[in-house]
């Protein structure tokens, strides 16, 4: 893509509603550039009038046309409520793509471990794409995924077909009982104590809202997942995304670009501002 600072201009070419919350963006730059995005990285994107936030990119690969993202609506969030307002044909700027992502080649011939609460499942989603269409890299595959209440689960008919294959293992929870749900109940980590992992082979892809941190370490510890095998993708307010005003930074690290994904070695001791 063109440019650090200057955003360029893209057309909204769909729009697709997720939850009553949540839209997938498909976004096509109006110059006809190709694009290249590696699972976990993030753009920044303008709502014209209204400002810019970074949001996380749902379509990795190289050369591509388009760009997905998937955007929840927060109330009085002046770029959120903006962009969902918008539909095809309406055009905003991007920059990017930024971060570092998750490094696939690491995770090669490795059992992997994703866990993902909420929205958390937005950057894991072109990761796990990825590995599945290169199935046969990769050791087994598991997917813990919680969310509040059934109408906030995402991506519904992808999770269907992940969890009718048989070379993926998807269990789904929900925070508390409601009466449209017959799975689990509670939250992600209440799926661990029945769930067996080879510590030795095990990567884990963590990524949901920072409360959830905590409690997954303790149970991934208690798997014996070491330190440096567990991975993260943190939230944190990006406003220029390359390390120079300071938003993201956790004293000598910038999550806009030492990050957003790091491994738990590495942040375990580094205390947020």
């Amino acid at each position: 893509m063109s440019g650090l600072y200057v955003p360029q201009i893209a057309a909204i070419e769909r729009v697709e509603e997720e939850t009553a919350t949540e839209k997938t963006f498909t976004l096509r730059p109006l110059n006809g550039d190709r694009l290249s995005c590696v699972p976990g990285q993030f753009i920044l994107l303008s709502v014209f009038g209204r400002g810019e936030a970074p949001f996380c990119v749902g379509t990795a690969g190289q050369d591509l046309p388009t760009l997905d993202i998937t955007v929840r609506r927060y109330p009085g969030g002046r770029v959120t409520e903006a962009l969902h307002s918008l539909g095809p044909g309406a055009y905003v700027g991007l920059r990017g793509p930024f971060g570092n992502g998750f490094k696939v080649e690491a995770l090669r011939g490795r059992d992997l471990l994703f866990v993902a609460g909420g929205i958390g499942l937005i950057p894991v989603r072109p990761l796990i794409r990825q590995v599945l269409s290169e199935r046969d890299q990769f050791g087994r595959l598991v997917l813990l995924f919680g969310a509040r209440q059934p109408s906030e689960i995402l991506y519904r008919r992808e999770l269907d077909e992940w969890q009718a294959r048989e070379d993926f293992e998807v269990q789904l929870t929900i925070d508390v009982p409601h009466p449209d749900w017959s799975g689990h109940v509670g939250v992600v980590t209440t799926l661990f104590p029945d769930l067996e992992v080879d510590p030795a082979r095990t990567k884990a892809i963590i990524v949901g809202p920072p409360v959830m941190y905590p409690f997954v370490v303790a149970a991934c510890r208690e798997k014996g997942i070491g330190d440096a095998d567990m991975i993260f993708s943190l939230e944190r307010y990006m406003k220029c995304g390359v390390g120079k005003c300071g938003h993201c930074a956790m004293k000598h690290k910038y999550v806009c670009t030492d990050g957003p994904v790091f491994t738990y070695e590495e942040i375990r001791e580094i205390e947020e501002h």
